[in-house]
């Protein structure tokens, strides 16, 4: 018997049965999730330390070194990049996928913990550390202004009222002030 026979003998069966098969694959292929870059969440943890008044070398050589040698005798770390600019210190720890974010967020503290003791005596508060996603975008942007307060009174407004405001909604990963002046 012939495979190719009831479709011969049957032609508008036939033509049905391909329309049939042609809807369904066009229906199928509009469900298919397509994205130009998979989905994939990096475990990063970002460590930001801040020393007032100090400069970038400083920052290098009594903040950020210390940490990175740190952090370095991590197991499961991919990369690490650091920033120190005036008064502020930032490391970006990259870990590799298969190592959970929990267990690589208790290696981050275990090694500022370990490295305290290393880092400058006046420094006013411990390393700071969070979850990051890098492939993540700010969602939100906010501008203030105001031609009545002066820059610090705004800037205390924002960081005391509108930025734990804001961190209070579901969903808010991180809310971070840029700018403005700090009282001395």
């Amino acid at each position: 018997m012939n495979p190719s026979r009831p479709f011969i003998l049957r032609p508008v069966a036939t033509t049905l049965l391909m329309a049939a098969v042609f809807l369904a694959g066009a229906l199928a292929y509009r469900l298919l999730p397509v994205s130009a870059l998979p989905q994939v969440d990096y475990p990063t943890i970002q460590v930001l330390t801040f020393y007032p008044g100090a400069s970038p070398d400083v920052m290098a050589s009594s903040v950020t070194a210390p940490l990175e040698r740190q952090f370095g005798q991590m197991p499961g770390l991919n990369q690490m990049t650091s920033t120190s600019s005036s008064g502020s210190s930032l490391i970006t720890l990259q870990f590799s996928l298969d190592l959970s974010l929990d267990v690589a967020e208790q290696e981050v503290q275990a090694a500022i913990n370990a490295a305290l003791t290393l880092l400058p005596r006046d420094l006013p508060t411990p390393p700071v550390y969070s979850k990051v996603n890098p492939a993540d975008t700010p969602i939100l942007s906010l501008g203030l202004t105001s031609t009545t307060l002066p820059l610090p009174t705004v800037e205390d407004l924002a960081d005391t009222r509108l930025a734990q405001k804001i961190a209070e909604l579901p969903g808010v990963g991180l809310v971070s002030i840029s700018g403005g002046q700090r009282p001395a």
